[in-house]
This record gives structure tokens, sequence and C-alpha cells, in this order.
């Protein structure tokens, strides 16, 4: 049985780079958050040394569940409300001290390819090795570090364009 105090430390530690990355992987803050319940959930259902997840186990989780939203959401033709066709999800808190990096930051995330904006968000905010982004993304350790150096390399020159 897990004990209440390592579950609230464990959720208080991580619970915002894996709602950061459920917002990527899904439409809506609703969705991301559903998301994101039910692979930290699962996950500690999963284990059975009382101990937490490994972080790489919650992340592929949270990928294949937003994956599965996704397809019974175009099976099904609907959309959640409130959410523009074409908009992206929201990736930063409306709390960050800088709005206007944080909005130039999301602006450039934004023009990124999925595969390098996924390894970015998983190495910076999630504090991931490349050994995890590649276990939860199933793919190879060393493409998981190209695909971030390719990604950083877009971000700069990106970053240049927009502050020129």
């Amino acid at each position: 049985m897990h004990e209440p105090a390592d579950w609230n430390n464990w959720v208080a530690t991580h619970a915002p780079a894996l709602l950061l990355f459920a917002r990527q992987q899904t439409r809506s803050e609703a969705d991301a958050q559903d998301v994101v319940q039910e692979a930290i959930v699962g996950s500690w259902a999963r284990q059975s040394t009382g101990r937490p997840p490994p972080l790489s186990l919650v992340y592929c989780t949270i990928r294949r569940r937003a994956i599965d939203l996704a397809r019974s959401e175009q099976r099904r033709a609907k959309r959640e409300a409130g959410l523009e066709p074409g908009t992206a999800p929201a990736w930063f808190d409306s709390t960050l001290e800088d709005r206007e990096r944080g909005r130039l930051l999301q602006e450039i995330m934004s023009g990124l390819p999925e595969i390098y904006r996924e390894v970015i968000t998983l190495k910076i905010w999630g504090g991931l090795t490349f050994a995890e982004i590649a276990s939860a993304l199933e793919i190879p350790a060393n493409t998981a570090a190209s695909r971030y150096r390719y990604g950083l390399q877009e971000l700069r020159k990106h970053s240049r364009e927009i502050l020129a």
C-alpha cells in the first residue's frame, strides 16, 4: 500500500511537468488534466514495490492515453468546447513573472515539429534523461539526443528571427 505522504510529495514534485507534457499531447486543458490523472493513478496502481513509478513510465502512459483520446474524439467527430480549431493548447501557466517571454517561447515552440517539442519538453521541463525520454517515446536514446540537439538549433534560429 502506498503512503499518502509519498503520493502527495511525488505528485507535488512531478505534476507540473507531467501536465505541461500532456498539454502538448491533447486539445484542451481539461483533457490534459484527465490524461495526467489517469496516467498517474494507473502507473501507481501497477507498482507492486510500494515506491513511486518511474517518470518515463508515466510520460509514456500520458502519451498513449492522449493518442487514445484523440482517436476517440476523431471517431466521434467532437471537439472540446472553447478551443477554436487551429488554436494550440496553452503550454505555460499565466502566472509566470515574465508573461511576454512565455508568450514568445510558446510561439517559438509552436513552430517546432512535434518530434522536437516532445523531446525538449521532456528534457527541460520534465527533467528526464535521454534514456528515460527514449523509453517514454519508444525511440532509441541516440534519436532522443539528436532530436533534442536539432530542436535547440531550431529554437535558437526562430528566437533570433522573432527577436530581431
